[in-house]
C-alpha cells in the first residue's frame, strides 16, 4: 500500500509518528511536511524528539492568508500524489493542511482516510471548525476517536467505512509520559522541583488578537500566587508586544519558547492545573488527571467536561479566578478515548479495506 501522508501543524506531529511506526514495517510511506507551522521550535525538533523521520517533502508554505495557504499546499499535494501514485492519502485533525489533503485526493479519485473524524464544536466560526466538517464529508475512511465522534457522523448520514478505533493522541501521550518521566529535566530547568505551579497557552486568534480578551485572561495568572508557565506561541509573543503586555508578561509569568513535546508532557503531569485554549491541551490533561480550565466558550471534546476533569470559561476573568480556586477534578479514566491501541487499529483497518 502506497501512503501519502499530509502534516503540517505541532498536534499532527504528535499523531502522525505513533500512526508511522505501525504503518512503514508493512508498507510504504510518504510523509509530506506542509510547512504551514515552520519553526524550527514548532516542526523540526517534533521530528527529532519522536523520532518521526525526516519528511520526504517540505512544502514550505510559511504564514499565508486561509485561501493562499490552503490552495498552495492542494496544488503541491496534487503533483506528489500523482508522482507517488499514491493508493491512499491519510490527513489528522483539523487544520488547512487537513483540508487541502482532502481537497486534492478528492479531485484525484484517491482514497482519502481522516484520523480525528466525527469532532464537532458547533462554532462555524472557527476555521478548525469547517476544516473538519468539509474533510469529514470528503472522506473515504474515518478513524473517529471517541463513541460520540461517531455517533455525530451517523446524524451526518456518514456511514461507511467509519471506524471508532480511539485517540492516537492517548497512543502517543502513553509513550511520551513514560519517557519524559526519565528524560526531561524541564522542571530542574525552570527551578519547579517540589513546587506547586501553573501551566497555560494560548494561541487561538480569538483570544491572542482581542486585547480585552488577551488581558482579561492574563490578569488571573498574573494574580495567581503561584508561578506560571507561559510557553507562548510566536504568534501570541508578537500579539502581547503588539497590545503592550508582553513587558508585564515576562515580569509575571515564566514567559518561555515553545517546548519540546516531552517538556510539555512532563510540565503538564506534575502542574496543579493547566489554563489552554488548545484542544490537544485538553485532552492531554485529561488522560494525565490533570485538572484543564479551558479558555473557549465550547469544546470539541465534550467528554473532558462531562467527566469534570474541565471546565469552559472562556476569557472571563471572574469564571477564571473561580475556577482557579477550585479547579475541575477528572472523575473518569480516558476510556471515553480508547485503550491507547488507537494507531494498530487504524492500519489494520486500513488493510481490511483496500
Amino acid at each position: 500500500m502506497n501512503v501519502l501522508t499530509v502534516v503540517g501543524a505541532r498536534p499532527q506531529f504528535v499523531k502522525a509518528f505513533i500512526v508511522s511506526r505501525e504503518l512503514r514495517p508493512q508498507h510504504n510511506e510518504v510523509l509530506v511536511h506542509t510547512g504551514q507551522h515552520y519553526d524550527e521550535e514548532l516542526s523540526d525538533i517534533f521530528f527529532d524528539e519522536l523520532g518521526i523521520p525526516e519528511p520526504d517533502h517540505n512544502l514550505g508554505v510559511g504564514s499565508e492568508s486561509h485561501a493562499k495557504q490552503t490552495a498552495q499546499m492542494m496544488v503541491d499535494l496534487e503533483e506528489l500524489i500523482s508522482e507517488y501514485q499514491s493508493d491512499l492519502v491519510l490527513c489528522y485533525g483539523d487544520t488547512n493542511s487537513t483540508l487541502a489533503a482532502a481537497i486534492a485526493a478528492s479531485k484525484m479519485d484517491v482514497q482519502l482516510a481522516h484520523v480525528e473524524a466525527g469532532l464537532r464544536s458547533f462554532n462555524r466560526n472557527m476555521p478548525e471548525e469547517v476544516n473538519r466538517v468539509l474533510t469529514d464529508h470528503a472522506s473515504n475512511i474515518l478513524f473517529t476517536p471517541s463513541e460520540r465522534a461517531l455517533e455525530q457522523l451517523k446524524k451526518e448520514d456518514i456511514t461507511d467505512n467509519v471506524r471508532n478505533v480511539g485517540d492516537v493522541m492517548y497512543d502517543s501521550l502513553l509513550w511520551a509520559h513514560e519517557k519524559a518521566s526519565k528524560q526531561s529535566t524541564i522542571l530542574e530547568d525552570l527551578n519547579l522541583i517540589n513546587t506547586d505551579y501553573l501551566l497555560a497557552t494560548v494561541h487561538r486568534p480569538r483570544n491572542t488578537d482581542n486585547r480585552d480578551r488577551l488581558g482579561a485572561i492574563l490578569s488571573p495568572l498574573i494574580e495567581d500566587r503561584r508561578p506560571v508557565v507561559f510557553p507562548a506561541h510566536p504568534r501570541t509573543r508578537e500579539q502581547l508586544s503588539h497590545y503592550d503586555l508582553l513587558k508585564k508578561a515576562k515580569d509575571e509569568l515564566i514567559l518561555v519558547d515553545p517546548l519540546g513535546y516531552l517538556d510539555f508532557v512532563k510540565l503538564q503531569a506534575k502542574a496543579n492545573v493547566i489554563v489552554t485554549d488548545s484542544g490537544g491541551v485538553q485532552k492531554e490533561a485529561f488522560f494525565l488527571s490533570t485538572p484543564c480550565i479551558t479558555l473557549r466558550e465550547e469544546t470539541e471534546w465534550p467528554e473532558t467536561v462531562e467527566a469534570r476533569g474541565n471546565i469552559l470559561v472562556g476569557a472571563n476573568s471572574e469564571l477564571i479566578r473561580e475556577a482557579l480556586l477550585d479547579p475541575p477534578y477528572p472523575e473518569s479514566d480516558a476510556q471515553p478515548y480508547g485503550d491507547g491501541a488507537a494507531a494498530s487499529k487504524i492500519v489494520q483497518a486500513l488493510e481490511d479495506l483496500q
